[in-house]
């Protein structure tokens, strides 16, 4: 089976591009972003993700302001042949130029959410360390990922009115993963398993001329399962970005998360990032929320609207709820993104944390699947 991309001497396998290296029926192809004011009077997230083996290509944008609803669009539908077909429905994905800018574009529909947005990079490309876990025997993620950190410009609507994105106001990072890792319906059938808990944090920040970025898998007794801290240079035009790598990104010796739980739940009420110096001088970066956002909104748990399920030949559908209402122990209710204040002592920059802790976890006093922090 091919498609325009085997025109492109790009191959790794001796397979067309259509078929993945790993008959694993979770391996999925995923573009992720956020856009947000760094005074936290609006956050979107924008979700999209072909899934070869299920059959699915699947979508989602999500607007939240303080004080007002979630809205959340949906789409889902069965996967194209063709890899460089990114619509689904009244959504679509544009490349505009490979690492630099990319367009999406939400028309009308029944949500009553609608954008037109370009994402315009301003640092190179982030290369993450592969992250791989396991559940016993079987590798259940096996990813890699690259972030991009740049600004928004256009339109995005909403039932509660219109907000105009400034590309002197709108932070955004982009998240590119492929791989392995659980999606869908889950798996029926063997002998029943009860998995570990897990912590993973996300925080990406914004500098005035550098960003500055930490990943976290911990397993339940805060053991860490990959870890992994870093800064690189933040230019004030994508024009200057010379390479997809440019050859600036400082990899640090390791990193240190400590968050501060808001009682009764699993959300930071406040959290400090360490990052180790090889020589280890340690930076350390505090970080106060501003604006929550449910990642649910983009199908992360979503009970009706998880991400890689088959829902149809072609379908969409809505969602719309106020945060400060939801039970916070729920397990749909546990993965967030804050956009954050953040400083080091020194310097004030801003960024998001984007957090989940699911089952035991030592270090926050969890000793069951969904309890809350306990003073």
């Amino acid at each position: 089976m091919l498609n325009k991309l085997d025109d492109f001497p790009i191959h790794q396998t001796p397979e067309p591009i259509a078929h993945p290296a790993t008959s694993d029926r979770n391996v999925y192809d995923r573009t992720w972003f956020n856009g947000y004011a760094p005074d936290g009077s609006y956050y979107f997230g924008i979700g999209m993700a072909i899934y070869p083996h299920r059959g699915v290509m699947d979508c989602a944008f999500s607007v939240v302001r303080p004080e007002m609803r979630q809205h959340c669009f949906f789409g889902s539908r069965r996967a194209p042949d063709e890899r460089t077909d990114m619509d689904v429905g009244p959504f679509r994905m544009e490349v505009l130029e490979p690492m630099r800018s990319h367009r999406v574009i939400l028309d009308d529909n029944e949500s009553g959410l609608g954008c037109d947005l370009t994402f315009s990079a301003r640092t190179a490309a982030i290369q993450e360390a592969r992250q791989t876990l396991y559940t016993g025997t079987r590798r259940t993620m096996d990813s890699t990922r690259f972030d991009q950190f740049g600004y928004w410009s256009g339109i995005v609507n909403t039932p509660d009115g219109e907000i105009k994105i400034e590309p002197d106001v709108c932070n955004g990072t982009k998240d590119r993963s492929w791989g392995v890792r659980g999606v869908g319906e889950p798996e029926a059938g063997g002998a029943p398993f009860q998995p570990g808990g897990i912590c993973f944090v996300w925080a990406p920040v914004f500098w005035e001329d550098h960003v500055s970025h930490a990943i976290f898998f911990d397993g339940q007794r805060g053991e860490p399962l990959v870890r992994e801290g870093l800064e690189a240079k933040l230019y004030a035009r994508g024009e200057e970005i010379i390479g997809v790598e440019d050859g600036t990104i400082d990899r640090k010796l390791t990193a240190r998360h400590r968050i501060n739980y808001h009682p009764g739940t699993r959300l930071a009420k406040s959290a400090e990032i360490d990052l180790v110096e090889l020589d280890e001088g340690v930076r350390t970066i505090k970080l106060e929320p501003k604006l929550k956002f449910m990642m649910k909104g983009l199908g992360y748990g979503h009970p009706e609207w998880r991400q890689g399920a088959w829902k149809g030949d072609l379908v969409t559908g809505h969602d719309s709820f106020d945060p400060k209402q939801l039970d916070p122990k729920a397990p749909e209710n546990i993965h967030t993104q804050q956009v954050v204040h953040a400083t080091d002592g020194e310097r004030e920059g801003v960024g998001v944390l984007e957090q989940i802790v699911v089952g035991p976890y030592a270090p926050g006093g969890f000793t069951d699947y969904f309890d809350g922090f306990r003073p």
